[in-house]
C-alpha cells in the first residue's frame, strides 16, 4: 500500500481544501453570468462572454500575474483589504482559492449555460401565465431545470482546480503547509534529488483524484437528467 509522509498528507488535504473553496467561491457569481449570457440582450455581451472565458486560453502565469497586480498588497484592491480589513490574499491559502477559483470560473459557465440552454421556456411561460414571479420562475422551474448543468460544472471545476498550478504558484507562491497544493507539491520534488518517488506517489493521486472528479460529474448530470424526466 502507498504510504504517504506527513508534509505529502498535507499537500493532498491543501488541495482538497483549495479546490473545494474555489468551487463555494465562484458557483454563484457563475450561476449569474451565465444566465446573463444566455438569457441576457444588451449591448457589449459577446464582449463579456470573451473575458469570462480568458482564463481558458491565456497562460495560467498570466492570470496569476494579474491577480498579483490587483489583489497584492500594494494593488488596487489588496491595498484596502489589506489597510481596511487585515486581508492579504497574496501568498496565502485564501489566495490559492482565489486564483483556482478564477481559473475554474469558465468551466462552471459553460456547464450552467448549457443546462439553462436545454430548458424549455415554454415551462417558464406556463408559470407566467398562473401568476410566478420572475424569482418565483427561476426558483420553482428554471433552477431545478438546470441544475444538471450547475452541479456537474461545480465537480468539474473541483477536479480542475486540484491540478491547477500556473495561476497558484505565480499569486500564492509555493509555501508547504499554506499554498504547497498537489501540483506545486509535484513540482518541488521534481527539482529535489532523489525526489523521484515522493513526485510519482503525488502524481498518482492527482491522476486517481481527477479521474473520481471527471466520472462523479458524468454521473451526477446522467443521474440529475434521469430524475427530471429527460431520458
Amino acid at each position: 500500500m502507498m504510504q504517504l509522509s506527513a508534509e505529502e498528507w498535507q499537500a493532498v488535504r491543501l488541495s482538497l481544501d483549495v479546490a473545494s473553496r474555489s468551487v463555494l467561491v465562484s458557483l454563484l457569481p457563475a450561476i449569474g453570468i451565465a444566465w446573463l449570457l444566455t438569457r441576457g440582450r444588451f449591448p457589449g455581451r459577446f464582449l463579456l462572454d470573451a473575458f469570462v472565458h480568458l482564463p481558458l486560453v491565456v497562460p495560467p502565469v498570466v492570470v496569476g500575474w494579474a491577480l498579483l497586480m490587483l489583489f497584492g498588497v500594494r494593488g488596487p484592491i489588496g491595498a484596502p483589504l489589506m489597510e481596511w480589513f487585515g486581508i492579504r490574499l497574496v501568498f496565502s491559502t485564501d489566495g490559492a482559492a482565489l486564483a483556482t477559483a478564477v481559473m475554474s470560473f469558465p468551466l462552471i459557465v459553460r456547464a450552467v449555460r448549457l443546462g439553462l440552454e436545454q430548458v424549455d421556456p415554454g415551462l417558464e411561460a406556463a408559470a407566467s401565465t398562473l401568476g410566478a414571479g420572475p424569482i418565483d420562475r427561476f426558483l420553482t422551474v428554471t433552477l431545478p431545470l438546470m441544475s444538471p448543468g450547475i452541479l456537474a460544472g461545480a465537480v468539474t471545476a473541483f477536479a480542475a482546480g486540484l491540478g491547477e498550478f500556473g495561476a497558484v504558484i505565480t499569486f500564492a507562491s509555493n509555501i508547504p503547509g499554506e499554498t504547497q497544493t498537489l501540483p506545486l507539491a509535484i513540482y518541488a520534488a521534481t527539482q529535489t534529488p532523489g525526489g523521484e518517488a515522493t513526485a510519482g506517489r503525488l502524481a498518482l493521486i492527482s491522476f486517481g483524484l481527477a479521474m473520481c472528479g471527471l466520472i462523479l460529474a458524468e454521473m451526477i448530470g446522467r443521474h440529475m437528467h434521469r430524475l427530471l424526466g429527460r431520458f
